[in-house]
Formats: structure tokens, C-alpha cells, sequence
């Protein structure tokens, strides 16, 4: 079965090009190392819940929109092995290095999920 990398991350409105023009640099290395997809989504009905949602997981501020996004693989050790060739990429290694990242890292939120179920 599959095997998924997702994420949450705050990102500032005013940033979102220039998080969208990194997300598909990035996508571009995931995909040609051998990600089966890469989907970056932003939010569109995600209200603030009184105990959980997306917005407190990332404690978002009011200039900030959460975006969730997930990367498909065949399995784990496909993941395991893309994801080592994805960090020791050049491009990037280059795009990560600058101090001008449109987001908040420390505020990201991430894991790697088994399938459970998959209807495709």
C-alpha cells in the first residue's frame, strides 16, 4: 500500500507566491526522485474548533493561512529512499539554505503515514 509524507504549515498571505514558486521547485526534485504524487492544498473551510482544528495545531495568526500538504510514495522504503536523494539534492539544499523562507518551520507540522485504507 502507499505510504504518505504529510504536512501542515502556517504560512503568511503575503507570502504565498513565494511559497508556492518553492513548493513547486520542491515538488519538482520529490517527483523526479520518485514521489508517485505531490500536492501542496490551501486552506478553504477550516474553521478555529474550540479544542483542535488545523489553525491552533500551528497556533496561526490572523495574517496567516494554513497550507496542508502530502506526499504519496509506493511504500516506506521507497519513501526512506527518495527522501534520502531529496536531501542530498543540490536544488534543494540551495532553496532550504536561504534565510528567506516563506514560512514558519518551527511551526510545521509533519509525519509519515501508513495506508489504512485506499479506494483509488
Amino acid at each position: 500500500m502507499p505510504y504518505v509524507d504529510g504536512f501542515v504549515v502556517p504560512v503568511p498571505k503575503k507570502n504565498l507566491d513565494a511559497y508556492k514558486k518553492l513548493a513547486q521547485k520542491a515538488g519538482k526534485v520529490w517527483m523526479e526522485h520518485g514521489a508517485l504524487e505531490f500536492k501542496e492544498c490551501i486552506a478553504d473551510d477550516v474553521k478555529v474548533g474550540k479544542l483542535t482544528s488545523f489553525p491552533r495545531s500551528v497556533k496561526l495568526k490572523p495574517d496567516e493561512v494554513v497550507v496542508f500538504s502530502y506526499i504519496v510514495y509506493k511504500n516506506r522504503a521507497a519513501r526512506d529512499k527518495i527522501n534520502k536523494k531529496v536531501m542530498e539534492d543540490p536544488r534543494l539544499k540551495s532553496m532550504m539554505a536561504g534565510k528567506d523562507m516563506p514560512f514558519d518551520g518551527k511551526r510545521m507540522i509533519y509525519g509519515g503515514f501508513e495506508t489504512l485504507v485506499d479506494l483509488t
